[in-house]
């Protein structure tokens, strides 16, 4: 007959698989270090990449929700993974995961801080980020997995609701150029204020609408293709994919589309 406790989900399943993952990998990692073939040295790290995808998806799953499409947070994340497979040497360290973790977690906050300019986090939310990529870091390296938002939250010594903030506010982040002098409208003489000084502060509700609004002069200069890009991509929260099918072109010329169009903004509000 069978009991309560036989019907209890158990931990041991997810440990046999991240051992097996974990020895897999090292096995592939060494094969790789002392092959002189440099073809199959590739082929060898492909198998690894492929091997520790699930990982790049569980640390890009932390930012789902932030008006970001999680086929964008997945691409970001496998391409730190690429990296870190590529520049990890297990000679020096045993365990990828302890190197991948925080390199596949830096690229997906630096797509966040390339395509998402709308807003500067205040510097308590900053400050608190600080720590929950530290906390993060170590309890990635002590657990051999990526920690919960619990585990997060409790080593970093703030509360839930305070560590969903700091994580949402990664889609926030505005470059340097924003610092720079611009004309608003109705200004006379361009160059006496700053877009950060033009946007309300911390403790007026500042929100990513009303920076749009702010923004919206420099945006009706732009062609009407890199308008429908930037209304897609930031408004309607489509992926480069969908984007893709709307104009007829790639992903990729998508992605390259973005990244001149941003830059073309930042030099125009410069």
């Amino acid at each position: 007959m069978p009991t309560a406790t036989a019907n209890r989900p158990s931990a041991a399943p997810d440990a046999d698989v991240r051992d097996e993952r974990s020895e897999l990998t090292h096995e592939l990692l060494e094969a790789a270090r002392n092959t002189t073939d440099a073809r199959e040295r590739e082929r060898l790290l492909d198998e690894v990449i492929l091997a520790n995808r699930r990982v790049a998806e569980s640390v890009a799953n932390r930012y789902r929700g932030r008006g970001v499409s999680i086929e964008d947070l997945h691409q970001a994340a496998y391409e730190g993974l690429v990296k870190a497979v590529h520049r990890f040497d297990v000679t020096v360290r045993p365990d990828l995961l302890t190197y991948a973790v925080p390199t596949i977690r830096g690229e997906v906050q630096r797509w966040f801080r390339d395509h998402s300019w709308m807003v500067r986090p205040p510097r308590r939310i900053q400050e608190l980020q600080w720590r929950i990529g530290r906390s993060t870091d170590h309890l990635a390296q002590d657990l051999g997995r990526e920690p919960t938002h619990a585990e997060i939250s409790e080593d970093a010594g703030c509360t839930r609701a305070e560590l969903d903030e700091a994580l949402g506010a990664y889609g926030c982040f505005s470059p340097p150029s924003l610092d720079r002098p611009v004309r608003t409208e109705g200004d006379a003489i361009a160059g006496e204020v700053t877009l950060g000084e033009v946007l309300p502060g911390e403790d007026t509700g500042c929100s990513a609408a009303e920076a749009r609004a702010i923004l919206q002069p420099v945006l009706r200069r732009l062609p009407e293709r890199d308008r429908r890009i930037v209304y897609l991509r930031y408004f309607e929260n489509h992926s480069q994919r969908e984007i893709g099918d709307d104009l007829g072109v790639s992903q990729m010329q998508v992605s390259r589309l973005l990244d001149r169009i941003i830059r073309d903004l930042r030099e125009e509000i410069a």
